[in-house]
């Protein structure tokens, strides 16, 4: 399921208000400026911000209001919470030894705050975010330029069309204004994610610096209140999955690139209504800034993704559904019968995720997207089955190729997956009646 980036339109989330608080702000720049703004104040502030000129997201803002909100509530680690969190990364890594041929990173497990994790994840985000806000402002570009040209069939006022010929460079403008609407909205985004995550991989992406397992012990404090669970095994359990992560990222070379590519492409899809953006304009007060806002909120975007956007969506859905079933099924292993509340732990996790959780919600902002974190219940029963098949080896052989793992259709029928691609018995990978050498020299040569 796909929404409009970075917020545009209606949200289709019933925890977000379509009026009232917050829903005559579609960008939330009155978070930002301060809700009692005049319009002649918001216009100076809006002016003195639109300088930026280093790509579609004004990052600078970004981190300005994300840092602003994380810290509010923020703390330091204290001596204590930074060498628990050490050891139980030390220890998370002697428990996976076994269980998967993917080596650990080696790295110490260090403990972020709330600003950390923003500041040490901010480059990747970019990477993210900024196919898909470059694309929304070329395409938003266009669709004027070419209003502009024609004079919006007449349904433009002749003074707005003034103003709009006065402008300047269309393209140049709308960068700028562009810059700064998504730096605040990916900054509130980052912000509000900053005080729920856990782990540097909390959201199923990498985001941290590679090998080196992160987790943020006072966002694990307020997690672990009312799960009736001894924080230390609250943290030991997700220092297994941040290691588990760690691991698969770290020596899985093709799978960062994979999972931006498909956001890539799905950006390349998004397209405008240009009547949509005729009405837009028309609807523009030059006496009100604020009427900018709520004009680019009113359907200017092709909710209907085109069939190359579904085909990036579900390439994405899938990789992200393996990866966290992947690991859901090698921490399981490493905590059964060591992990007395590993059970509990595991489905507390998943629900979290499955209940629309900061994975979710944080792709929905940034990137307009909707994923279905319900697959990884699927994809946990599928890896669990190849490796009673297969073996460890077996299991893991398989993401030396994005080819080699298994589709979506693949996560409803396990069984069929592990018939098609070669039955064998457990062991190692010269057991599992699939030559893997042979395979990868198949692909590499097609």
């Amino acid at each position: 399921m796909t929404r409009p980036p970075f917020g545009f339109g209606p949200s289709g989330r019933p925890d977000e208000p379509e009026d009232g608080d917050g829903g005559d702000d579609p960008f939330g720049l009155s978070a930002l400026f301060g809700a009692g703004a005049g319009g002649g104040d918001l216009l100076a502030q809006l002016t003195s911000l639109m300088s930026w000129s280093g790509g579609p997201v004004n990052w600078d803002l970004a981190t300005q209001v994300a840092t602003t909100a994380a810290k509010e509530h923020d703390r330091a680690a204290t001596a204590e919470e930074a060498r628990a969190v050490a050891d139980a990364c030390r220890l998370a890594d002697l428990w996976l030894e076994p269980l998967t041929t993917l080596p650990g990173s080696g790295g110490e497990g260090q403990a972020w705050t709330r600003v950390g994790w923003i500041e040490t994840t901010l480059p990747v985000w970019r990477q993210l975010v900024d196919p898909v806000a470059g694309r929304v402002v070329a395409a938003m570009a266009g669709a004027m330029e070419k209003g502009l040209q024609g004079g919006f069939g007449g349904a433009v006022p002749p003074e707005m069309m003034g103003m709009l010929a006065g402008a300047g460079p269309l393209k140049g403008v709308m960068e700028q204004m562009g810059g700064l609407v998504f730096g605040a909205q990916v900054g509130q985004a980052l912000g509000a994610l900053a005080a729920e995550v856990l782990a540097s991989t909390d959201i199923g992406l990498p985001l941290g610096d590679p090998g080196r397992p992160a987790l943020l012990p006072a966002n694990i404090a307020e997690f672990s209140q009312g799960l009736e669970v001894p924080e230390d095994e609250v943290r030991l359990y997700l220092a297994l999955r941040e290691s588990a992560h760690q691991r698969l990222f770290a020596h899985v070379p093709w799978l960062k690139s994979h999972l931006f590519d498909a956001v890539d492409a799905y950006a390349r899809g998004i397209e405008v209504d240009p009547a949509a953006i005729e009405r837009a304009v028309e609807s523009i007060d030059p006496g009100d800034p604020e009427s900018l806002q709520r004009a680019m909120g009113e359907g200017v975007f092709d909710l209907q993704p085109t069939p190359a956007q579904e085909a990036a969506l579900a390439r994405l859905e899938t990789a992200l559904a393996l990866v966290e079933g992947w690991v859901d099924a090698v921490v399981d292993a490493a905590a059964q019968g060591t992990l007395s509340s590993a059970a509990a732990l595991r489905e507390t996790v998943r629900r979290r995720r499955a209940s629309g959780g900061p994975a979710e919600q944080t792709f929905a902002t940034l990137v307009g997207l909707q994923l279905r974190p319900r697959r990884l219940r699927e994809a946990a029963a599928l890896w669990a089955a190849v490796a009673e098949a297969r073996g460890i080896e077996g299991r893991d052989a398989l993401w030396a190729h994005p080819d080699l793992l298994p589709g979506p259709d693949d996560l409803d029928d396990p069984a069929g997956f592990i018939a098609r691609t070669g039955a064998g018995g457990s062991g190692s990978h010269q057991d599992s009646g699939v030559d893997w050498d042979a395979e990868l020299r198949g692909l590499g040569d097609s």
